[in-house]
């Protein structure tokens, strides 16, 4: 007896209907939650220190258009001129404090979004922090990850530092690791700390039309880039993320989620998209991160995470501990 074979679109309809179907159902859980963590006191609390930020942040923007002029604590001849805690760093590990530390912002911003993290790291005693202004407006994310290259190289230069630091805030954080990851940037990137940006893409680049606003879009060609492996990888990562923050949907895709990158996801609950770069918590974060590593990236003190964190792979055991490195313009005692 024979049977007249199915049309193949009878059954592709029916599983497209349900992915369809789990998309929706996940999208109205992830909204859900969003409501339930915007609704809590520490949401609420968030939410209204990310409008004033905003504000102040308005108000700051036009200064941001101009070049600033780097400080470097390190030039200080008598360390009776630095604070305490300046001094303690200074002291502790010269070559700490001496690192740059390179400051990227997101898209549509500029300089002035890490004005008080600029500040805090000064406070601890990093002598060198540079921000790096850019323009998004016709940019891709492969060229301005090309041009990050040129900005370390010259710093590296200028220092004498073999490697740098950089913190990256939404978009900046994207590009810094497509520089780290995809460009042989890990030769030259120490540590990559990353403020709310879209490692798996976000919905809402699906608003925007533009070119590079597509490239922040899950799946799109960067993001699978970013999938790719990346044996021997150097750099290590924290990526910070939060409940709060409006623009990475869904909030874990601001995580690095990655077999070949020792990365460590860092939550803070209740801080909005443009508050990260100000919080706190975040701010000391990055302060005892920085203050903390070897030259492998290990934490040299045991308890250095002062927030909840997870990784994305396990960190393999810590070698031998070896003199650490001199650069360029810096002597031991």
């Amino acid at each position: 007896m024979s049977t007249t074979p199915r049309d193949p679109d009878e059954t592709r309809v029916p599983g497209r209907l349900e992915r369809v179907a789990r998309a929706v159902d996940d999208a109205r859980e992830r909204v859900t939650a969003a409501r339930r963590s915007l609704l809590t006191p520490t949401g609420v609390r968030g939410t209204a220190v990310e409008i004033a930020w905003w504000t102040a942040h308005l108000a700051m923007y036009p200064f941001g258009l101009f070049e600033e002029r780097t400080q470097d604590v390190l030039h200080h001849t008598n360390l009776a001129a630095l604070s305490p805690v300046q001094r303690g760093l200074v002291v502790g590990d010269v070559e700490a404090a001496g690192t740059p530390i390179i400051l990227i912002h997101g898209i549509v911003d500029n300089r002035t979004v890490f004005a008080l993290l600029s500040r805090g790291l000064r406070r601890r005693g990093f002598g060198r922090v540079v921000n790096v202004n850019y323009s998004s407006i016709n940019g891709d994310i492969r060229l301005l990850a090309d041009r990050l290259g040129e900005i370390v190289e010259a710093v590296c230069e200028e220092t004498g530092y073999e490697r740098v630091h950089v913190v990256g805030h939404s978009l900046g954080g994207l590009v810094a690791r497509y520089y780290v990851q995809r460009l042989g940037g890990d030769e030259r990137v120490h540590t990559l700390v990353t403020l709310g940006s879209p490692h798996a893409g976000t919905l809402p680049a699906y608003v925007l039309p533009h070119p590079l606003v597509r490239q922040l879009r899950p799946g799109s060609d960067v993001v699978r880039e970013l999938t790719q492996p990346a044996p021997g990888c150097r750099t290590r990562f924290v990526a910070v993320w939060s409940d709060l923050d409006q623009m990475i949907v869904p909030k874990q895709a601001a995580m690095i989620v990655h077999p070949d990158l020792q990365a460590r996801n860092v939550f803070v609950r209740g801080v909005g998209h443009l508050s990260l770069p100000v919080d706190g918590r975040v701010v000391h974060e990055i302060c005892t991160t920085l203050a903390h590593l070897d030259h492998e990236g290990h934490t040299l003190a045991a308890g250095a995470t002062s927030i909840a964190s997870s990784t994305g792979r396990a960190v393999p055991p810590r070698p031998k501990s070896r003199p650490a490195r001199v650069a360029r313009g810096t002597s031991r005692p």
